[in-house]
């Protein structure tokens, strides 16, 4: 428009050099600058440049900033377009960028821009600076409304800048803004928390999204699947696991990447049964499984034992094309060989080793053990001499697994060259190794090699009382005496010790093969140790006397007797004394000795005592000192249900559990006891028995057929009624037959002796006394 001549309130005044021009402005909301009415009242005519009138009416009023959403031409209403606002925005924000001077030229803005200006604006100067104060600027506004497109953009400018304070900042007005106006922003907290996980920064990305959770607002998959990755890079799967809970109860599912890396971690962490769960889902939804995938349920199904889940793996994966790692071999080898599944395993070998992949150290180790101690040795060997050949050293673990399975089986020659291409390497061989050649020595009666080993172990700085002590028990339970005796020889020489279990045992031996001349000195090293002669053992070494048959031998066991120096040696001595030497009765004397017994702990050994001691005083014809032995026994109830009163109606002695001459003392003395009662105190049973079992019957009934008794023997009783025996009791030979001796024939006193015998056999060792009798007592 050229020009225009304005006649609106303009007054000139008179005066040519004086210009006075008042101006009143009408403003399109109808509004007067000087108050008045804002109508038009007159028209405005439009020259061109010769003057000619081109247009005539009214014309363009002003604008008011902040108050005019539109321009008045004439008595039109033209709304302003969306593109010019947004171009004046854009021109002004990019003039001043930030700052109170962009907010005054924004609150001068000719028209009233709405959020749909600012959105645009913010697409166009993309600053994120100058688009964060247009946005600030805009919040305080009267028309502004929270928008999601809005926020967006901020944060994506603000994420390009790598300005993550500012993110965090923009998220909790942004938060703030939502909660007050009801209004969801999906695509803003969703990138949000997306631009966060990418950065790393997790515990910000991690309260973020609880906050959108709490909010109500929908999480997408990407943010699901971002956070997911985070926390999995980061090392926590059990966080990754929880997000993935809350993915999987909106009905979220995993992208591609995130599968690869959940399954290896739910596998890694145990939950295989989630992992494979997500490894059939991945394949459903068409992901093709990477070979970390295949990888770590292979590995993990194996090591929990699932080998049919852990090779269906293995075989899947193969068809898909991937090709096997040497980790991956290792694995599936070490599982089968865990699981005892040798065979599968060597032919994983076979076919790893066919692949390309050279075993390594740990794996040779692995083969070579497992077929080692499960016996297969040919196997083992062979793997072994391939080790070798592979350059691999073997550790001394393999070495001794090796030589102690050779041990084992027996195999001397290949265990000794074990042995020796153990030391020769420098290694030291453990102490189990040297316990396992030792004893396979022992075995095969290498006494010499033997005593060489041991000597080389006690030169590697062990300990061997224990290792040689454990040779001679092999000898002693072979019942190689000689080997044995040879052995501790060995051991005196070489300074070592071993201990008096050891020592018992070796004499033990000793006295049962006839060797008493050894056997005294064991005995004294025994006694000299501070070890104690039990009344077991001393009873054992008597009953050997007893079995004795000839007169040197008896001088050997007496001497060994009085070496024991246990104080039933001085009362075996006193009872064969007379009476001015033990200056008391033999009676007192027994009873003396028997009360200096501990019952508690040793009453198994006083019985098995008697029982010997009465052998031997029956064969020595000192029958009334048998006799006081019996009857002393029996009052200190060491064979308390020996006799029985059973009233008028039956007394019967049991003498099933006495050797022969106990047996026949106990008769004696018994039978003497019932006639005293039958014939001073008239006291008749109806029957009388004698319980001797099988091994005695014959004894007893040869003994009293001697004196026509009218016992009747069955199976394992001598029986008699009362009556019978009554008159048999009176008769003078039953009466000298009970009070003075046992007839000593020696087809009867010795019928049985060495088969009959009690012996020093391990059995009688278990009459010790239970446990928690000493310690009642030491309490």
């Amino acid at each position: 428009m050229g020009f225009s001549t304005i006649s609106q309130k303009l007054s000139i005044p008179k005066d040519p050099n004086f210009v006075n021009l008042s101006f009143s402005r009408n403003y399109c909301s109808g509004k007067n600058s000087d108050g008045g009415s804002g109508e038009w009242t007159e028209e405005i005519e439009y020259l061109d440049e010769s003057g000619t009138v081109i247009y005539s009416g009214k014309g363009v009023r002003s604008v008011e900033p902040g108050v005019d959403d539109h321009v008045m031409v004439g008595g039109i209403k033209k709304p302003f377009l969306n593109a010019s606002a947004v171009a004046k925005i854009v021109e002004v924000v990019k003039r001043w960028k930030w700052g109170p001077e962009l907010e005054t030229q924004l609150d001068k803005l000719q028209f009233v821009p709405t959020m749909t200006h600012i959105t645009q604006a913010l697409k166009v100067v993309k600053d994120s600076d100058a688009c964060l104060s247009l946005f600030r600027w805009a919040r305080r506004q009267s028309w502004y409304l929270p928008n999601d497109e809005c926020y967006a953009m901020l944060f994506d400018g603000l994420n390009q800048n790598r300005d993550f304070d500012g993110i965090q900042l923009l998220f909790d007005e942004m938060v703030g803004d939502s909660s007050n106006n009801g209004i969801s922003s999906f695509t803003a907290y969703n990138r949000v928390i997306q631009y966060l996980a990418k950065a790393e920064k997790l515990e910000v990305s991690f309260c973020c999204f609880k906050k959108v959770q709490d909010s109500g607002c929908k999480i997408d998959v990407q943010t699901y699947n971002s956070l997911i990755t985070l926390f999995l890079n980061k090392g926590l799967p059990y966080k990754a696991f929880e997000i993935y809970g809350s993915m999987e109860a909106a009905g979220c599912l995993l992208d591609g990447s995130t599968y690869e890396l959940m399954i290896p971690s739910l596998a890694k962490s145990g939950r295989l049964d989630a992992a494979f769960k997500l490894f059939q889902e991945m394949k459903e939804r068409n992901f093709r499984p990477g070979f970390n995938v295949f990888s770590s349920l292979v590995d993990s199904m194996g090591k929990a034992g699932r080998l049919d889940t852990s090779m269906k793996v293995y075989m899947e994966m193969q068809g898909y094309g991937l090709r096997s790692s040497a980790t991956m071999y290792v694995s599936l080898i070490e599982s089968y060989v865990k699981a005892g599944k040798l065979d599968t395993a060597l032919r994983l070998w076979d076919e790893m080793k066919k692949t390309g992949f050279r075993p390594n150290f740990g794996l040779y180790t692995l083969i070579v053990e497992s077929h080692a101690k499960s016996g297969k040795l040919d196997i083992a060997m062979s793997a072994f001499k391939d080790m070798e050949k592979a350059g691999f050293l073997p550790t001394p673990s393999t070495y001794s697994c090796l030589l102690e399975m050779h041990s084992a089986t027996g195999q001397v020659d290949s265990a000794m060259k074990l042995y020796n291409s153990m030391t020769n390497a420098g290694m030291r061989p453990g102490l189990s190794t040297y316990t396992a050649l030792l004893t396979l020595l022992a075995n095969k009666k290498l006494v010499d090699v033997a005593a060489k080993i041991l000597l080389e172990m006690k030169a590697m700085g062990y300990s061997v009382d224990v290792s040689a002590s454990d040779v001679l028990m092999v000898y002693i339970k072979d019942g190689s005496v000689d080997l044995a005796l040879r052995w501790l020889r060995f051991m005196g020489s070489s300074g070592i010790r071993t201990n008096n279990f050891i020592i018992r045992q070796l004499f033990e031996s000793c006295m049962k093969n006839g060797l008493y001349e050894s056997a005294k000195p064991l005995l004294e090293t025994y006694v000299s140790s501070a070890a104690k002669v039990d009344l077991i053992l001393y009873t054992s070494i008597l009953a050997h006397l007893v079995r004795c048959q000839e007169e040197e031998n008896e001088k050997h066991l007496m001497s060994i007797l009085s070496a024991t120096k246990h104080r039933a040696h001085p009362f075996m001595c006193g009872l064969f004394t007379g009476p001015e030497q033990r200056k008391q009765p033999v009676l007192s004397f027994v009873r003396e000795f028997f009360q200096s017994i501990d019952y508690e702990l040793e009453e198994g050994a006083a019985r098995y005592f008697v029982n010997v001691l009465l052998n031997y005083l029956v064969l020595m014809g000192q029958i009334n000192r048998a006799r006081c032995v019996w009857k002393v026994a029996y009052e200190n109830k060491l064979f308390p249900k020996a006799i029985v009163f059973d009233q008028h109606i039956a007394w019967s002695l049991d003498v099933r559990n006495l050797s022969v001459g106990a047996a026949l003392i106990a008769v004696a003395h018994t039978l003497h006891r019932f006639r005293k009662r039958m014939l001073y105190y008239g006291a008749v049973p109806r029957r009388i028995k004698l319980v001797t079992g099988p091994t005695l019957k014959i004894v007893v009934a040869q003994m009293l057929s001697s004196v026509e008794s009218p016992f009747e023997v069955s199976k394992v009783v001598l029986r008699a009624p009362g009556d019978s025996v009554m008159e048999w009791f009176k008769k003078p030979i039953v009466q000298q037959f009970l009070l003075n001796e046992i007839p000593s024939r020696s087809d009867i006193l010795l019928h049985k002796l060495n088969t009959l015998f009690p012996s020093s056999a391990p059995e009688i060792r278990s009459m010790s006394p239970p446990k928690p009798l000493i310690a009642r007592r030491a309490m």
